[in-house]
């Protein structure tokens, strides 16, 4: 195993804080890539990068807000170039399904000449109950513009499980998994398990994506949120995506974690109590 110093950018976020946790286990050096941590990193403050990157020797890359979003490509080109001034060996980057915008940043990483993973996910299970759907799911009522089609929600344990192979592991270099979980489920059938692991009533309204848009813009949530969620929900959830992979067994040798496992171990948190 490799113990190449790390620099896991979006280190607070789902996937980032569970890598560089999983990284610590094993006794890799660790840096966290955020705009809080020392020395900090901020995707929209490029003058900070070498010092984030200084001394590290690989990369595990999260962008933000979404890898999807107009302009993440020509961000990416300069990370990758000031990776390469510092020295870096590794890069291990994650992707999402069926978006062109992230196809085109997998190419810059994989066509960076420094050793390279790709981790391309399904919807991330923990977006229930990490992400700003769960103060919707605490209320009773998750309301969203997705319809009847399967999503195959993964697991961050498991997208960080492989992540954390392929910086630590020679044999992952120059791989693309695309991880999913193991069975499709609408969003309905989704809330339904959360609902019967929670013991509670929490029911799934499908609106409009308009609606959907024009209740965001109400509640203040900002142009360029809206525009992403509308992008998720409107393009990434039109079928494509409907199908299970096999990225999860081929990285670890493992199936991976099903929504049912995530939604018993979640709701024993408390977490979807009702709000008060």
């Amino acid at each position: 195993m490799n113990t190449m110093k790390t620099l896991v950018i979006g280190g607070t976020g789902k996937t980032g804080r569970r890598v560089a946790a999983k990284l610590k286990e094993r006794g890799v050096p660790v840096r966290i890539g955020s705009r809080s941590s020392t020395p900090p990193f901020d995707w929209q403050n490029e003058s900070g990068w070498s010092s984030a990157l200084r001394d590290m020797q690989a990369v595990y890359i999260a962008y933000a807000p979404d890898i999807a979003v107009p302009g993440a490509v020509a961000t990416l080109r300069r990370l990758v170039a000031a990776a390469k001034r510092e020295k870096i060996q590794r890069l291990v980057l994650l992707s999402g399904r069926g978006e062109e915008e992230a196809q085109a940043a997998e190419r810059v990483i994989q066509e960076s000449g420094l050793e390279w993973t790709i981790v391309r996910a399904s919807w991330f299970a923990q977006n229930f109950s990490e992400g700003f759907l769960l103060d919707l799911a605490r209320a009773g009522e998750i309301v969203l513009p997705a319809g009847s089609v399967g999503e195959p929600f993964v697991d961050t344990d498991d997208i960080a499980d492989v992540a954390v192979a392929a910086l630590t592991e020679d044999r992952h270099v120059g791989q693309l998994y695309e991880v999913t979980g193991p069975r499709l489920l609408t969003f309905s059938e989704a809330v339904a398990e959360i609902a019967r692991a929670a013991g509670r009533d929490i029911r799934y309204v499908q609106v409009p994506a308009e609606a959907f848009s024009a209740a965001m813009l109400q509640q203040g949530v900002p142009a360029d949120v809206i525009w992403l969620l509308d992008y998720l929900f409107n393009t990434v959830l039109d079928g494509r995506n409907a199908s299970v992979t096999d990225g999860v067994q081929r990285a670890l040798g493992r199936a991976p974690r099903d929504f049912a496992e995530y939604a018993r171990q979640t709701a024993a948190t408390g977490v979807w109590s009702v709000a008060t």
